[in-house]
């Protein structure tokens, strides 16, 4: 697999019910059969993927991520990251909220990667595996460690490698995770610790 750029996509969604009672007008809209969307009167910009308000979640999955849990378990880091004002709608694209309440169809990205990641282990008997699960916070430019509460308010530092990669970050706990279940625990456990919503998901496999 080919290195590939950064893709982008832009998912619109739909008024909340306060919004229509306050008689608030949706500022998006789609091009028909196109990856375009117009804000305001005319002003177009043009993504990788443009899904509309009545786009499904798993029709997001489907589309961007599950090519990128193909390649990871091809050995292939991903990096998928939500972005946007508050309210926009980032939580309950990448998680949608405490995965245990959630109906099977609201299940965001985090819940069904990690479902889909653990089934094709189960399908693969003859290739070892290992599942490391870590839980990081960046709010405000600081770094926590969600897996370590006692001492969670403490500076972690951002690392390179000898070849100017990042991503070690100084006394981050890993936890090995064995099943689909314990990691979507541990994603239910924290969530309650966090300043903010998650909003990122970081795919790595190493050899």
């Amino acid at each position: 697999m080919e290195e590939i750029p950064v893709k982008v996509a832009v998912r619109i969604r739909p008024l909340l019910s306060k919004e229509v009672l306050h008689n608030h007008q949706v500022c998006v809209r789609l091009i028909p059969n196109t990856q375009q969307i117009i804000i305001g009167k005319d002003r177009v910009f043009t993504f990788d993927f443009v899904f509309g308000k009545h786009s499904t979640q798993d029709e997001v999955y489907t589309t961007c991520i599950k090519p990128l849990v193909a390649s990871l378990i091809e050995g292939y880091n991903a990096t998928v990251f939500a972005y946007g004002q508050t309210g926009s709608g980032k939580t309950y694209t990448i998680g949608g909220g405490h995965v245990a309440s959630v109906a099977e169809e609201e299940r965001g990205i985090i819940p069904r990667a990690i479902e889909e990641i653990f089934q094709i282990i189960s399908e693969n008997h003859n290739i070892d595996f290992t599942v490391k699960v870590s839980y990081i916070e960046v709010y405000k430019e600081e770094l926590r460690d969600l897996l370590e509460l006692e001492t969670s308010m403490k500076y972690l530092q951002i690392r390179e490698d000898e070849k100017g990669n990042t991503g070690n970050y100084l006394n981050l706990i890993c936890l090995f995770a064995l099943a689909c279940l314990a990691v979507s625990n541990v994603i239910n456990e924290f969530l309650k610790q966090t300043s903010i919503d998650v909003k990122n998901l970081l795919l790595t496999r190493k050899f």
